[in-house]
């Protein structure tokens, strides 16, 4: 039977849009945002995803304030209707594409609610297309779209209830799909008798007043990239290219917790453009966001019809803190441009050998 997309012209494909155009497990579509305030005290990340193929639908919502991290997820079947872009508590709806999106969460029972609306400050901007493989095998392939944008509405987090107003509250957001590893974990394969040494990563989206920043780049352990950009977006849709980016990270001694970053850029002409980040809190995004790595859930994962679930960690606690070096981590960016100040986010994972910056081992930290 047809679903009610199928009455809009956005076919891509011989088939319903009951259906994407792969049988791949391991596609997915998925929103990502986040949301802070000038200070770095309190930030949010959430998003929700649809897993045609796996006939799963979720969403979740964590919340950093001190030293403790709330966290709601929800999972369902997928239904017919993937216009309705809601999951349990939690809600989206697209009032203007591309430009302002409401985010509805009602899960106060387990900690956290909001109803949030987001603006695009500038145009959304496409990134490269996102290839790994690994024994073989394209793990990943996908593509995104990044943009900076601002946040009205109210937000609470333990009972306690806090006015979001966009003078003060940013943040970057973005949309992925394609493949990548979600649901129940696969058998490795030959993938499993060849581990990758490393994992290096970096995805800097900023928001300065006058334009939006993204900087990417995915190494091997080698210092090999294979993924890279660098570019600033301005209010009318301009995109300017800002060359092949480099990066200098202070890591705080004995982890590699980055502190401290500049990022080397260049415009046309090879003007030198060097942006400073300060890296404020963090949210791990595999401690109970469901990222790579979380052992408590993971994307995409059937929890049954109408599941919710909330959690909280002590990231004190000796055992949550032992997790939290081993996957993507998110941390509030403030930055600074040729005397300009910019908020926004700094992405970054190092797990294992990276010969760039020294790290021989998974053990290896910063001196």
């Amino acid at each position: 039977m047809p679903v009610p997309l199928d009455e809009l012209p956005i076919h891509q494909a011989p088939l319903s849009m009951r259906h994407v155009a792969t049988s791949d497990r391991n596609f997915y579509d998925r929103y990502y945002f986040n949301a802070h305030d000038r200070t770095g005290d309190v930030f949010v990340v959430t998003g929700l995803g649809v897993y045609p193929n796996l006939g799963v639908i979720d969403a979740y919502a964590v919340v950093r304030r001190g030293e403790r991290q709330w966290a709601l997820r929800c999972s369902d079947a997928l239904g017919d209707d993937r216009l309705s872009q809601q999951v349990g508590p939690y809600r989206i709806e697209v009032v203007e594409p591309l430009r302002v999106i409401r985010l509805v969460c009602d899960g106060d029972d387990h900690g956290i609610g909001f109803d949030l609306t987001w603006e695009g400050s500038f145009p959304a901007i496409d990134e490269p297309r996102h290839v790994m493989h690994a024994g073989g095998r394209a793990i990943l392939d996908a593509c995104r779209f990044a943009q900076v944008g601002t946040w009205h509405g109210v937000l609470r987090i333990d009972g306690v209830e806090t006015v979001v107003e966009p003078s003060a509250w940013v943040g970057t957001r973005d949309r992925s799909w394609g493949i990548r590893p979600v649901g129940e974990p696969e058998l490795p394969g030959r993938a499993g008798e060849e581990p990758a040494e490393g994992f290096w990563w970096l995805y800097v989206p900023l928001r300065f007043e006058d334009h939006a920043l993204v900087v990417i780049a995915q190494e091997q352990a080698d210092g090999h990239r294979i993924l890279s950009e660098a570019s600033r977006v301005w209010a009318g849709g301009r995109v300017e290219q800002l060359g092949w980016p480099e990066v200098d990270i202070g890591y705080r001694s004995g982890t590699r917790v980055p502190e401290h970053a500049v990022l080397h850029l260049a415009t046309r002409g090879r003007t030198a453009l060097d942006v400073e980040v300060d890296l404020l809190t963090s949210v791990a995004l595999h401690v109970g966001a469901g990222y790579g790595g979380d052992p408590d859930w993971s994307h995409g994962q059937w929890r049954g019809r109408g599941w919710v679930e909330g959690a909280t960690y002590d990231l004190s606690d000796p055992a949550i803190a032992a997790r939290v070096p081993f996957g993507v981590i998110d941390h509030v960016a403030r930055a600074r441009c040729d005397g300009a100040e910019g908020w926004g986010l700094f992405e970054h994972a190092s797990i294992g050998r990276h010969d760039p910056t020294g790290f021989a081992d998974w053990s290896s930290v910063a001196p």
